[in-house]
């Protein structure tokens, strides 16, 4: 059986590493629409298993953190961050050394 998009987004988060992040445009690009930036934070949004699916580690193209982080907001998405060795520079993620490169 084919796997949704919502399957295939879940599928490629669990694989970003700890001390990685990946944007929201990567993941649509790696789950096969480079257009659908929009649905990744939707379905990042639903995220039915956190504990799994660690969506905290997806930020946008610019490394700043989502102001309506689902589980706990802005300040929790970065404590998360911080606690795998993410560095922030002026508030966004430090892209040059923490960007996933699958």
């Amino acid at each position: 059986m084919e796997k949704n998009t919502f399957e295939r987004i879940y599928e490629i988060v669990r694989m970003i590493p700890r001390g990685k992040v990946a944007t929201y445009g990567q993941i649509a690009a790696l789950a096969g629409n480079p257009r659908l930036s929009r649905v990744v934070g939707y379905a990042l949004h639903v995220n039915p298993d956190p504990e799994s699916i660690p969506c905290y580690r997806v930020v946008n193209r610019l490394g700043e953190v989502s102001k309506a982080f689902a589980f706990g907001g802005e300040n929790r998405q970065i404590a998360l961050l911080e606690k795998e060795g993410v560095a922030f520079i002026d508030g966004r993620v430090d892209m040059k050394k923490h960007i996933w490169r699958p």
